[in-house]
């Protein structure tokens, strides 16, 4: 019997209430389980198991949608089920979802507040396994007129320089900078190296007229100001 041939077969001994596209049409997006959405975004499965069953053995395998989506291509094409296709598939998913709660880049986002900052860029940062340094350059009425990613490693102040930071900023035209990055630990507390960072970083601003409005460590799901804890 043909892999497609049995999928068949095992499809039709699932209740027809019970097919996940089935239920969506019916209840509602919100209704399904994460498995029972991989498994509309999967499609098929293989010869031994349904497009659901293989859903719920990656859930199981990465933990949950968090480890999922931070998998790389080479961990999910190790897993029987997932070829080149499907974990192109999900990766796509993935990065679409981050888009949408990062907000459109059509829009100057406008930032009054930290957690301004960190609604913006959780998405992003927040599931990263290796540390981003990342800053928004603004315009004088607090909209967001660009973003760079100035280093990806370990950070230290040999390493995140001023001269990166404020020559993209002088480039924006920008009144004020908003530097960020992630803790892959999920833990948001400062390091001695952050704060040195954020030191160096505001003293150079100062003599080149462009203020450091805020250091921000995003973490889990969990962020920390630097200026809502007085370091700025």
């Amino acid at each position: 019997m043909s892999a497609t041939t049995c999928n068949e077969t095992r499809k039709k001994n699932v209740p027809y209430y019970d097919r996940p596209r089935e239920r969506l049409l019916r209840e509602g997006a919100g209704h399904l389980s994460d498995a029972e959405l991989l498994a509309i975004l999967l499609r098929t499965g293989s010869e031994q198991q349904t497009a659901f069953e293989l859903a719920q053995r990656l859930l199981a395998t990465f933990g949950d949608l968090r480890g999922l989506a931070q998998a790389s291509h080479a961990e999910l094409t190790r897993l029987k089920g997932i070829g080149q296709v499907k974990a192109i598939e999900l990766h796509a998913a993935f990065e679409l979802g981050r888009r949408l709660l990062g907000g459109s880049g059509q829009r100057r986002a406008s930032i009054r507040l930290p957690r301004d900052v960190a609604e913006l860029m959780l998405p992003e940062l927040g599931h990263l396994t290796q540390e981003h340094f990342v800053c928004l350059f603004l315009n004088t009425k607090n909209h967001v007129i660009g973003k760079k990613t100035i280093f990806v490693g370990s950070l230290d102040t040999s390493i995140v320089h001023p001269r990166e930071v404020f020559k993209e900023a002088i480039r924006c035209s920008s009144a004020s900078v908003i530097c960020l990055h992630n803790h892959p630990s999920g833990d948001p507390t400062p390091s001695r190296e952050d704060l040195a960072i954020t030191h160096t970083l505001r003293e150079a601003g100062e003599l080149l007229g462009i203020t450091l409005l805020d250091h921000i460590i995003i973490g889990d799901a969990r962020y920390v100001s630097l200026k809502e804890q007085g370091y700025l």
